[in-house]
């Protein structure tokens, strides 16, 4: 039982005592200078976005919500507030009781082409985030957490996109979103970065994927949340 579990395991250890130089200091700066440079070009349209989000519903513009990031410590994970001040806090979409009665009008339209995403810009610039990595899990989603336990990947900077994100996103169950993770973490190259960066910009072109209502939710359901 202990020789599967190293088998299966081994790859892990392998990958942090060889890290490239890419993973241990090109991705950190590659992140730092890109964000910076996202931050000013996409200042005007997040400052239309903060005042048509104002305009709607009173209460702050930005929401801010714990996330789990690298080595299972708490961040601060920011996004523009694309529901309803009713809205209970710290909880999945997909638990929530017909969720669309909380979502502004704005809402629908940041939602559907990410754009309640640009504030983690910040978070990036700051060091919470990477812009590719395994998207940040809730505090509290410990069924999520435990699975990206087994392939090491809540030992990186959680992601803006990622591999999980552009091959199913919230389509995916927990093991198989896990699992993709723990691809990502075994092919994680500059190459490979700039591959899922790409793929995420047609992704959300097409918002494909975004099952609105939660994880491992079909076609049929709410297209509100991720």
């Amino acid at each position: 039982m202990v020789q599967q579990s190293n088998k299966r395991f081994g790859w892990n250890r392998k990958l942090y005592k060889e890290s490239s130089f890419y993973r241990c200091f090109g991705k950190r700066w590659i992140d730092f200078i890109l964000s910076g440079i996202g931050i000013v070009v996409f200042a005007v349209p997040m400052l239309i976005i903060a005042v048509l989000i104002k305009l709607s519903d009173p209460g702050p513009v930005l929401f801010r919500q714990k996330r789990i990031g690298i080595h299972k410590k708490h961040f601060v994970l920011l996004k523009f507030r694309s529901m309803k001040m009713s809205t209970p806090h710290d909880v999945p979409t997909h638990q929530l009781k017909n969720p669309e009665q909380y979502l502004l009008n704005i809402g629908k339209i940041l939602r559907k082409y990410s754009l309640d995403e640009l504030p983690q810009l910040f978070n990036i610039f700051k060091g919470d985030m990477s812009i590719i990595g395994p998207r940040p899990a809730l505090w509290n989603q410990t069924d999520l957490i435990k699975e990206r336990d087994q392939y090491g990947a809540n030992n990186v900077r959680p992601g803006l996109s990622g591999w999980a994100q552009i091959n199913g996103r919230d389509e995916l169950e927990i093991k198989e979103k896990a699992r993709l993770d723990g691809e990502y973490i075994k092919r994680m190259s500059f190459f490979f970065d700039c591959k899922c960066f790409f793929k995420t910009i047609g992704k959300v072109l097409q918002h494909d994927g975004v099952v609105e209502g939660g994880t491992g939710k079909n076609n049929a359901e709410y297209r509100i949340g991720k």
